[in-house]
């Protein structure tokens, strides 16, 4: 499998999930804590709590400060970056 095919999966299993989506895109030119992305995505605190820790999983996100039990700063991956805007191409 190549390259482009393990992106297109990634794509697949973010583009199936709303929460996932607008998690990413609230990621996608900023640094932010799980409150703010709460706020601006529209999803639950509990939700993006549970999608941050699909999505580092997966790779498309990091934690910056992970030994931080509150305050903790997510931001995309390389390939995250790649995922968000492959679905934003292929309207997804």
């Amino acid at each position: 499998m190549n390259s482009n095919d393990e992106l297109l999966k990634k794509c697949s299993y973010v583009a199936i999930s709303s929460y996932r989506r607008k998690v990413l895109e609230t990621l996608k030119n900023d640094v932010k804590i799980p409150t703010k992305i709460s706020e601006e995505s529209g999803v639950g605190i509990k939700h993006v709590s549970n999608v941050l820790t699909d999505l580092k999983e997966h790779n498309l996100i990091v934690c910056i400060n992970e030994d931080a039990h509150k305050g903790r700063l997510y931001r995309l991956t390389d390939e995250g970056k790649n995922v968000v805007s492959m679905i934003g191409e292929m309207g997804w």
